[in-house]
Parts: structure tokens; C-alpha cells; sequence
């Protein structure tokens, strides 16, 4: 079985698999995790791990399973067979939250859906945060998309792992429709401009913030330029 065959991700042993589940914004139903704990008994699958992106990864597969387990988990099953985005994770948010100031999750489910299928250089992590306490990791996110009680703040190059950086700031107290403008447009000049396999965060310490404005932030209309830094 050829991992780009069935979007499962080959294991350290190099023998068995995993299939992560596609769970936009981290909101699962009943019937959800009822549909992955059966398929778990069924296969006996050794581990369940909920990762830090919000989804559920199913771990240890036998070889001749993951067809089966795929099918099994149906919509929830998250096949990724080029680089493209991992996940949209979301904090509590507006509804849900004393301390959140926008729609987080509402948020989020729009980005899924606005980036799914969409194919990148490099995988692609997105944080949305419904207040500047950031629980959706948008500082370090390669789109991060942070809540302030004017509106939406966007960071662009964030990332984790062995070579942190804080994403870059792009624009503040603009509103829902134009965050997710701008995350698109930041998307499509990062798959136009970076190089095969180069994240967000090397890509914009190789290009830097300046030329990112002066190709891009100076035609997008609600993004005073001058402020960005």
C-alpha cells in the first residue's frame, strides 16, 4: 500500500499507519466521536491521540486496514495527499468565552471551507484566536488570525518546531470578510512566490516584510500600509 494512495501517514516502524480525522474548528457531534470510537473497536486501533491541531489521529494501522478505516470514518476521514492546510484550529471564541471579542470558530469553519483542496509548497497551519490571549496559537501559525474588540488582527509567517518565529504583522481592526480576504490573498502569493517544500516562516524571512508590501499589502485596500510593520 503506497502512502499517497490513501492520505495515510507512515509510521516510524515503517510497517503500520496513521489517518487523521478532518474536524474543522475542533467542534466534533455525539455521532462524530461514536463514528471513531466504532471504528476504533472494530480495528482494535492501539491509539487514539488528540493532536494539537484540534483532530483526532488514529494510530498504529495495519497495512490492509486503512482502506477500511478510511471508508469507515467517511467526511471525518482527512486523506492529504499533497502539501495543502492541515488545520484550522479555533480557541472558544466570541460565544463561548468571557474574554472572547469575535467569532472564532464561526471563523474558522469559513477558512476550512474557503482553503479546502487548495494545494501550497509546503503544508500550511492556520490559528484563529478570539482575543489577544491568542488560545488559537495565531502568533505562530503560518496564518494567524487574532480577535480584538475592533475587529480582526492578521499575522502571516508564524511557525513552531525547532525554528520558532512569530508570524509578521499584516493589518488590524479589519472585519470578518476582509480577514478572510486577506488570509486568501496571503496564501496565493506565498503559493505563487515560495520555493517547493519552504514554509510560511522561511519564506518570509528569505523575502522579508517589505517586499511583501510592496507586492502585495499596497493593493489590498483596507491595509494602511504605512502602519504595518
Amino acid at each position: 500500500m503506497a502512502e499517497e494512495e490513501v492520505g495515510a501517514i507512515l509510521q516510524r516502524d515503517g510497517r503500520t499507519y496513521a489517518v487523521v480525522t478532518r474536524i474543522p474548528a475542533g467542534i466534533v457531534t455525539p455521532d462524530d466521536l461514536e463514528k471513531i470510537a466504532g471504528v476504533g473497536r472494530k480495528y482494535r486501533v492501539p491509539i487514539l491521540k488528540i493532536t494539537s491541531g484540534q483532530r483526532i489521529a488514529l494510530v498504529g494501522l495495519e497495512p490492509d486496514d486503512v482502506p477500511r478505516i478510511i471508508a469507515g470514518l467517511g467526511p471525518l476521514a482527512k486523506p492529504e495527499t499533497a502539501p495543502c492546510v492541515r488545520f484550522v484550529q479555533a480557541c472558544l471564541g466570541r460565544d463561548m468565552c468571557k474574554y472572547g471579542n469575535q467569532d472564532s470558530i464561526g471563523f474558522a469553519r469559513k477558512a476550512d471551507e474557503q482553503f479546502k483542496n487548495q494545494i501550497f509548497p509546503a503544508k500550511v497551519k492556520i490559528g484563529v484566536s478570539g482575543c489577544p490571549r491568542c488560545c488559537g496559537e495565531s502568533h505562530t501559525r503560518d496564518i494567524g488570525i487574532m480577535g480584538t474588540n475592533r475587529g480582526w488582527t492578521v499575522f502571516f509567517g508564524g511557525n513552531g518546531g525547532t525554528r520558532p518565529r512569530f508570524g509578521d504583522l499584516i493589518a488590524r481592526n479589519i472585519s470578518s470578510s476582509e480577514a478572510l480576504d486577506c488570509t486568501q490573498r496571503l496564501a496565493e502569493y506565498y503559493r505563487k512566490h515560495a520555493k517547493p517544500h519552504e514554509r510560511t516562516a522561511r519564506f518570509m524571512e528569505r523575502i522579508g516584510i517589505d517586499t511583501l508590501k510592496s507586492e502585495l499589502l499596497t493593493f489590498i485596500p483596507y491595509i494602511p500600509v504605512d502602519k504595518v510593520k
